[in-house]
């Protein structure tokens, strides 16, 4: 694959401090440069959050929205946020906590809804990601999950990072999820541990049997890719090609198009070094491990992801927008075939932590932090 620095080529990301490279989980990331020109929408505040971390619409209009500390939120079409009780006990704190919510395939006739989480292990101070699914019931006060049936977990294994636990239904109508390395590095490249991995599920939690490492067993055959830090986005073009982000160390976030089998090269290679300084090779010195289409140095923190498919923004349309932290802004990033490059970065003054397409092809984000603003963004 065909290496790019995106930051290079990026007057605006150069002019970052270099401090900004270790800034991805900072609550007091510094802001990227102003860009050159305004930008081509109006956002407006629908409501607020206290730590949002992810949202999905429902086929009514009405939006889901995850909060960290294990709260559920459904979000009226007036702008009121109402609870949905039944969600687990999650681990709180750090990177941990309550996390994604995607609805399957065919909520409209089962009402099944998928969310992530931390959840705690039996030794102190361990935790791992865990995916459940459950029957979401509406009401006019809110709503409940019952039935609540986990599908898969990490292990559980000391501190409060790196869990990542994005998820997503492929064209194929199977379950995806990120599982990042939990900063313990050696286990992306180990086929037996589900750290580092993308994995592919049946909705039901089962192993397809055409997975590349299926016959194998146990957890290898669960996985589709590896060799991955800390996989924060994940979403499929119209080509029913697989394209995820992921957090880089001290510089080096990367974009990959995902292939079946592929390794991607951490702790291996990285296009950027540990936080202490120590250098780690770059992807270029190993050509037999799978580079990134896109990277970027100054960091962006990329957070959320969704490839634009509406009529609101005609401009838009087959782009990724990337959610950015350290960089407070919503990243556009062009596809070509199998290459990709930011086209465009517009600064929202805020750690953005998520995106989503609204169901008339508005774009909607979701702040960090306490407090958080859910925008609606509208073409000028």
């Amino acid at each position: 694959m065909k290496l790019t620095s995106l930051s290079l080529l990026c007057a605006a990301a150069l002019a970052l401090p270099a401090a900004a490279a270790f800034a991805h989980d900072a609550q007091d990331a510094p802001a990227d440069a102003a860009a050159a020109k305004a930008n081509p929408f109006t956002a407006t505040e629908v409501a607020r959050f206290n730590e949002p971390w992810a949202m999905t619409f429902l086929p009514n209009g009405r939006l889901l929205v995850t909060e960290k500390r294990g709260q559920l939120k459904v979000l009226t079409i007036g702008g009121s946020a109402q609870t949905i009780t039944g969600v687990p006990a999650v681990a709180y704190g750090g990177q941990g906590g309550l996390g994604d919510v995607i609805l399957h395939p065919q909520f409209a006739s089962n009402n099944l809804v998928y969310i992530s989480y931390a959840e705690k292990g039996t030794t102190s101070g361990t935790a791992g990601a865990t995916v459940a699914r459950a029957k979401l019931t509406l009401t006019s006060t809110g709503g409940s999950l019952s039935n609540l049936q986990v599908l898969w977990r990490q292990p559980k294994v000391t501190g409060s990072n790196h869990y990542g636990h994005r998820l997503a239904f492929g064209p194929d109508h199977k379950l995806w999820i990120t599982s990042s390395e939990r900063q313990k590095f050696d286990p992306a490249q180990d086929l037996n541990s589900p750290l580092g991995k993308v994995i592919r599920l049946n909705d039901d939690g089962s192993v397809p049997t055409d997975n590349p490492f299926y016959n194998r067993g146990g957890v290898a055959a669960t996985v589709w890719s590896y060799g991955h830090r800390n996989l924060l986005g994940i979403a499929f073009d119209a080509q029913n090609k697989l394209w995820i982000h992921e957090m880089g160390p001290a510089g080096g976030d990367e974009l990959n198009l995902i292939e079946r089998g592929s390794n991607y090269g951490w702790p291996v290679v990285s296009q950027g070094d540990h936080y202490d300084g120590t250098p780690i090779p770059r992807h270029s010195t190993r050509p037999d491990l799978n580079a990134p289409e896109a990277w970027w140095t100054p960091v962006i923190a990329p957070a959320g992801f969704v490839i634009y498919s509406g009529t609101r923004f005609p401009a838009w349309v087959g782009s990724g927008l990337i959610g950015g932290l350290a960089s407070q802004a919503l990243v556009r990033v062009k596809f070509n075939g199998n290459t990709a490059a930011e086209a465009e970065r517009y600064p929202m003054g805020k750690r953005i932590r998520e995106v989503e397409q609204g169901p008339n092809g508005d774009v909607w984000l979701l702040e960090d932090g306490t407090n958080a603003r859910l925008l609606r963004l509208t073409p000028i």
